[in-house]
């Protein structure tokens, strides 16, 4: 199992509208709204292979700025094998998320950063 590149950015905002607004100044188109965490938008520069920004409003205890970097794997189910047997301990199983058709396995670095691993094949969200 390897990480195959980046899948995307989530990034914690204030106002979703606002932030998309401002990415497409800059050049990034809108791939998709969904209504994961109460609303959100996924956005990219034009071209292959460049990472999505994933873009909600802030809730919870969650604070506003990078949620968590999310790689691109094969598997879920493989990396979270590899991870158990390399004695790494993952949140919680690989866990599908309707709202956006992905399965991801959600993982701690040494600092308590989030890493996301979610498979390559995107599903169309729900």
């Amino acid at each position: 199992m390897a990480v195959l590149g980046i899948d995307h950015i989530e990034l914690i905002v204030r106002d979703v509208d606002e932030f998309v607004e401002f990415y497409q100044k800059l050049g990034f188109e809108v791939l998709m709204r969904t209504s994961h965490h109460g609303g959100s938008a996924e956005l990219k520069l034009p071209g292959e292979n460049q990472p999505v920004f994933e873009i909600h409003t802030v809730s919870g205890e969650e604070n506003i700025g990078v949620n968590h970097i999310a790689f691109k794997v094969d598997s879920a189910q493989g990396i979270y094998d590899e991870f158990l047997q390399k004695d790494l301990t993952p949140e919680r199983a690989p866990h599908y998320v309707a709202e956006t058709g992905r399965t991801n396995v959600n993982l701690r670095d040494p600092d308590g950063w989030r890493l996301q691993m979610v498979d390559s094949d995107r599903k169309a969200p729900a």
